[in-house]
C-alpha cells in the first residue's frame, strides 16, 4: 500500500486529511479553519500547491487591496522547504470581535537563494470563517551552514536546501 504524502504545511498529516478538505471546501463551508493557525497553514499550503483561489478567498476582501488571482499566478514562484510556525494567538478585541496573530517563517528557494517570509499575520474571525487581513513582514536569519536544515532533512543545512 502506498501513503500519500505528508501535507505541505507542516503538520505532519496527510494532506487528504489537512489541508485538502479545506482548500476543495471553502465555498461550500463545509470544511473550513476553526483557528488562526490552521488558516495560515492551509494558506501556506495553497502556496505551496498554486491553488492561488484559495489565497484570494481566504483574503478578508478589506485587506486585499490590489491582490488578484492573474497577480499571484504570474509568479515567479519559488521552490516552497518548509513552514516553521514560531507562535499563534487567539483573542476577543474590545468590540467583541475574534481575532487571531499567527508568527511564521515560510522558507523558499529562488534563483538560487535560500530566502524566508518571516512575519506575524494578523486574522479576523468573520461570519463563521477566519480570514487573512495583513501582515507585519521582519527579516528572517539563514540557519548556519552546519545548523539542521530548515526543510527537516535531517541533514546539515549546507549539504540539502543552501545547494
Amino acid at each position: 500500500m502506498i501513503k500519500a504524502p505528508f501535507c505541505p504545511c507542516g503538520s505532519q498529516r496527510q494532506y487528504i486529511e489537512c489541508c485538502k478538505p479545506l482548500h476543495d471546501h471553502f465555498d461550500s463551508g463545509t470544511h473550513v479553519a476553526v483557528t488562526p493557525e490552521q488558516l495560515m497553514r492551509s494558506r501556506y499550503c495553497a502556496f505551496v500547491l498554486k491553488k492561488f483561489d484559495y489565497i484570494i478567498k481566504t483574503h478578508h476582501a478589506d485587506f486585499i487591496g490590489d491582490l488578484t488571482l492573474k497577480i499571484l499566478e504570474q509568479g515567479p514562484h519559488p521552490e516552497w522547504l518548509a513552514l516553521e510556525v514560531l507562535e499563534d494567538d487567539c483573542f476577543t478585541d474590545n468590540q467583541g470581535v475574534q481575532r487571531g496573530k499567527v508568527t511564521f517563517k515560510a522558507w523558499y528557494k529562488l534563483d538560487q537563494e535560500v530566502d524566508a517570509i518571516f512575519e506575524k499575520s494578523d486574522f479576523v474571525f468573520e461570519n463563521g470563517r477566519w480570514y487573512y487581513t495583513i501582515g507585519e513582514q521582519m527579516q528572517a536569519k539563514l540557519p548556519g551552514r552546519n545548523d539542521p536544515c530548515i526543510c527537516g532533512s535531517g541533514k546539515k543545512f549546507k549539504q540539502c536546501c543552501l545547494r
